[in-house]
């Protein structure tokens, strides 16, 4: 009871000061070091939007609204377009899930294109001889690799919401894979931070590095022919050719090469 009493008067000491109006010295008119404005950035439409991560996917979406796309079509543009620029944002190797309000009937459906555990996965699957938990294999290995989600989802999503051609969503992102991007400030940081992982493995140090194993830099142009061929092939005849055509037999013998489960 004593500490509680001594509690309290230590609070009402502390309210008391508190409440005890500050010496001021004075109000700065200076100007603020960085201005409101510098921060935020509010932009307004009543039509409509395109948000990603790089400003070319973006440009590329918006592109799509204004020739009368719908959202979903301006999605996967986007989608295929930065598989291109930042792959790490967004590629075929990979999975999702897409939230779509359909406005006619006011209800909101989420497609979800996650990446799938291959047939061959198991429970410990990741775990070392000892019984325990490898990060190398989880992360690094061909093992981690799951049956891709990315193009199958962008497909469904396109025939029950799309309106433009299939093949007008990713012509954009062939045209920058086939005649190079400019590498910006961002990827260049991310390939120099990668490299030691990223060049672990030779066919992939090829694709993302120079001849020479040097990263590209800020301003440099980075072509991605063999993207260009893939994205084509997807272009020309849907998503079969990623998942029952060349395609799919080439990933399925580095999977077979590397000790990967995708069959």
């Amino acid at each position: 009871m004593r500490q509680m009493l001594i509690a309290i008067a230590v609070l009402q000491s502390a309210c008391a000061s508190m409440s005890a109006p500050l010496p001021v010295s004075g109000v700065d008119t200076r100007p603020a070091i960085v201005a409101y404005r510098s921060i935020h950035h509010p932009v307004y439409s009543t039509t409509g939007m395109v948000a990603a991560q790089n400003r070319i996917p973006a440009e590329i979406g918006a592109a799509v609204l204004a020739d009368g796309g719908t959202a979903v079509d301006a999605a996967i543009a986007t989608g295929f377009a930065l598989a291109v620029t930042l792959p790490r944002a967004g590629n075929i190797g990979g999975g999702g899930f897409m939230l779509v309000y359909d406005a006619d009937t006011n209800s909101s459906v989420a497609i979800d294109y996650r990446e799938m555990a291959p047939v061959g996965a198991s429970r410990d699957m990741f775990l070392d001889a000892n019984g325990d938990p490898d990060p190398r294999l989880s992360r690094n290995s061909h093992m981690a690799s799951a049956v891709p989600g990315t193009v199958a989802g962008f497909y469904l999503a396109h025939q029950r919401y799309g309106r433009l051609p299939w093949k007008r969503l990713i012509q954009p992102a062939i045209d920058l894979a086939r005649e190079g991007i400019v590498v910006t400030h961002d990827l260049s940081t991310q390939l120099k931070r990668r490299k030691q992982r990223l060049c672990a493995d030779p066919t992939t140090c090829r694709y993302f590095y120079k001849p020479g194993g040097e990263p590209y830099a800020m301003g440099e142009r980075f072509v991605q022919a063999d993207l260009a061929k893939t994205l084509q092939r997807i272009a020309d005849e849907g998503p079969d050719a990623f998942y029952r055509g060349l395609i799919a037999g080439q990933i399925v013998a580095e999977m077979q090469q590397g000790g990967g489960l995708i069959d």
